[in-house]
């Protein structure tokens, strides 16, 4: 009996032994001094450098589970796949999500070669067939969102009605990883100074000025004493501060002396529009934000004395590809929009 109790003992220890090395299997190992042959080609697949990409753009799984449209459990499960097939742990976790290992970082950068490469054949492809290039899709920073592009689309739609635009709205940094990504033909918008060279093309063709706005019909414009100074007697409506252009705002307020006093903050443009219209509110925003109601004479600009630096705007790109027809068309359109807004707000003050 005692003999018989001892067999089953060892055998659950074997067993046990058996479990854990199986489920070792299936950890990533890094590697050795030996190489070992992943046969990346035949088994890492294309949905596979789609996973990688987002979680290394996003470093976060639930983030890039919204993005690619699956569940996180999914996610993770292709993940570990992934960390299967090379080998090696690609994504540390930790509370506010992941960091990439060496690996990860070498994986997510190749991951974004190939998928550029894809992007760039699906290019050539629609040169070959015609050359027109299918939807429009364009990445919209704000104030380009909220006042050129209205316009600009609707010449668009005159001139060439056959072009369908997707218009995708965003900051910086998130159009910029999508363009390089090529899920976007063009960003427009404002160009802010780069930290370092990042490979993409930027056209200026316009400006995105900070102006003084208030509606038409609004008491500060009988005022003879139109001067920095006189924007202490009336509220103000301003940018939130997280968005860039709030904080550029804030320093030329600095500048010219003017310290707000509990201010309206929004980064909605209907509630700063509707703010203006329904209140004696006086806004401090880049005016192209507003030039459809600026056109129309809703409202109006305050003649003031800017001292803010530059702010060009206008097209960024990728610089390995040529526009095709249907691009060339709404930049067309986008710079024939842009002209008249400047050509009419240029006149003389009323």
């Amino acid at each position: 009996m005692a003999r018989s109790r001892q067999v089953r003992r060892s055998g659950h220890r074997a067993w046990g032994l058996a479990r854990r090395d199986r489920a070792a299997d299936k950890v990533p190992r890094q590697p050795t001094g030996n190489l070992v042959r992943r046969y990346l080609q035949q088994r890492l697949k294309f949905r596979h450098l789609r996973v990688i990409d987002a979680i290394a753009t996003h470093d976060s799984i639930l983030q890039a589970a919204r993005t690619l449209g699956l569940s996180q459990p999914a996610l993770t499960k292709s993940l570990q796949e992934i960390e299967e097939i090379v080998g090696a742990r690609l994504f540390d976790r930790h509370a506010r999500g992941v960091d990439p290992t060496p690996f990860g970082l070498t994986v997510a950068a190749a991951a974004r070669r190939l998928l550029a490469e894809i992007g760039r054949l699906e290019d050539e492809l629609d040169a070959l067939e015609g050359g027109d290039g299918g939807p429009v899709v364009v990445g919209a920073l704000p104030v380009a969102a909220a006042g050129v592009l209205p316009g600009t689309l609707a010449r668009l739609k005159i001139a060439r009605p056959d072009i369908e635009v997707r218009v995708i709205q965003g900051r910086t940094e998130e159009l910029i990883s999508q363009l390089s990504r090529r899920e976007l033909d063009l960003v427009i918008g404002r160009l802010y100074t780069l930290a370092e060279p990042d490979g993409l093309v930027r056209t200026p063709f316009y400006s995105e000025p900070i102006s003084v706005v208030a509606r038409a019909d609004h008491p500060i414009f009988d005022r003879r004493d139109a001067t920095a100074a006189v924007l202490a007697d009336y509220s103000l409506v301003l940018p939130t501060v997280s968005q860039r252009v709030g904080q550029e705002i804030d320093v030329l307020l600095a500048e010219m002396g003017v310290a707000p006093h509990q201010p309206l903050r929004s980064s909605s443009v209907a509630m700063i529009r509707e703010i203006l219209y329904a209140t004696d509110g006086v806004a401090v925003i880049p005016h192209m934000m507003l030039a459809g109601d600026l056109l129309r004479g809703a409202l109006r600009l305050l003649p003031l004395p800017a001292t803010g630096r530059p702010r060009p705007a206008g097209l960024i790109r990728r610089g390995d590809t040529a526009l095709l027809r249907n691009t060339q068309a709404f930049v067309d359109a986008a710079r024939a929009y842009v002209g008249e807004i400047e050509s009419r707000l240029a006149g003389p003050p009323d």
